[in-house]
């Protein structure tokens, strides 16, 4: 079956020329955002709770932009000054770069690692000296705790935000012919919202291997995967999706 229609579990790129807007431009179809999970920020009483204080700490892991937010309005709700001194533990690039919405980048002692969270290991190992706080939300990828407990470093995870399953109780009698999942919590999101939904027609679409086990034990079938050698994002893997069977 052709396909002219797109729901993607995330919100919206922000830039204009992104590779979603191309794919649309290309194959002429029909591309919605609608994010199937979002996060809560807890409050200070909460990370009090869990016997945080961030005075203690000399160095922040920053996974995610949403740990940047979530760690900088829990020091303002705290009323923490972060020290100049303070060092920041970023996972990729576009983390570090974030960060600058907060601090003057230059001025500021900033690690970065290429992509994978064990990519800052040596960086760990450099400065095991360190007393390290990981904000993160209430799901965490095991391999971020797995890596930091084989070193010998002290450090605390810190739950400072939550992802949420989203109402998407409109979406219901609304057809798709392919849906696009990113993370088995947007699997939980879709199962949770319908529990009666029946693929069909449907395809589904996932990106990385724990969204495929997420799709496989909900008994989903997985038509586009990504990533792999040939199609490593998941436009790329749309793209030769669609070529294919559009031209049938």
């Amino acid at each position: 079956m052709k396909v002219k229609t797109i729901l993607v579990s995330q919100p919206e790129p922000k830039m204009e020329n992104s590779p979603y807007a191309r794919l649309i431009d290309k194959e002429k179809v029909k591309v919605d955002f609608r994010p199937f999970i979002h996060v809560e920020g807890v409050n200070a009483k909460e990370v009090r709770q869990q016997k945080i204080d961030l005075k203690n700490f000399t160095a922040v892991i920053l996974t995610s932009r949403n740990a940047v937010d979530h760690y900088f309005r829990l020091a303002e709700e705290m009323r923490f000054k972060v020290p100049d001194t303070m060092k920041y533990f970023c996972q990729s690039e576009a983390v570090a770069y974030y960060l600058q919405k907060y601090v003057v980048y230059r001025k500021r002692k900033i690690y970065v690692g290429k992509m994978a969270f064990s990519d800052l290991v040596g960086l760990f190992k450099k400065y095991k000296d360190e007393t390290f706080l990981l904000p993160s939300s209430d799901v965490l990828k095991r391999i971020v705790p797995e890596t930091l407990d084989k070193l010998d470093i002290d450090w605390t995870r810190g739950i400072f935000y939550r992802t949420v399953i989203s109402d998407l109780s409109d979406l219901r009698d609304v057809y798709y012919d392919i849906l696009v999942f990113f993370s088995p919590s947007g699997i939980e999101s879709l199962l949770k919202n319908f529990p009666d939904f029946e693929q069909n027609d449907t395809r589904i679409a996932v990106f990385g291997n724990s969204t495929v086990k997420a799709a496989t034990s909900a008994g989903l079938r997985i038509d586009i995967h990504a990533p792999t050698p040939d199609t490593p994002s998941m436009t790329m893997a749309l793209q030769k999706y669609i070529t294919t069977v559009n031209k049938r």
